[in-house]
């Protein structure tokens, strides 16, 4: 992003960019939570926890087709803001 194509202020300056960007790491930080429930589940499944990590994952799956709708949205130039 810095050193090839359109560079960093080019990027920086598209709204769909920072939204896809926000939403990266939203979709990441979800992630943490039901990583470290199934890596406690080896010793055996809590099944209390198992609706809360299944509408998380919906969670995380619906800000990837974001991603990549807003990705879709960047490559043909909408959200430029200058």
């Amino acid at each position: 992003m810095f050193y090839f194509e359109k560079g960093a202020g080019y990027y920086f300056h598209s709204a769909t960019f920072i939204a896809k960007l926000a939403l990266f790491v939203l979709v990441a930080l979800l992630s943490i939570y039901p990583t470290v429930k199934f890596i406690s589940w080896r010793k055996g499944i809590d099944a209390s926890s198992v609706l809360a990590i299944r509408r998380i994952i919906h969670l995380e799956l619906g800000g990837v087709v974001l991603i990549l709708l807003f990705a879709a949205l960047m490559a043909h130039g909408i959200g430029f803001l200058g």
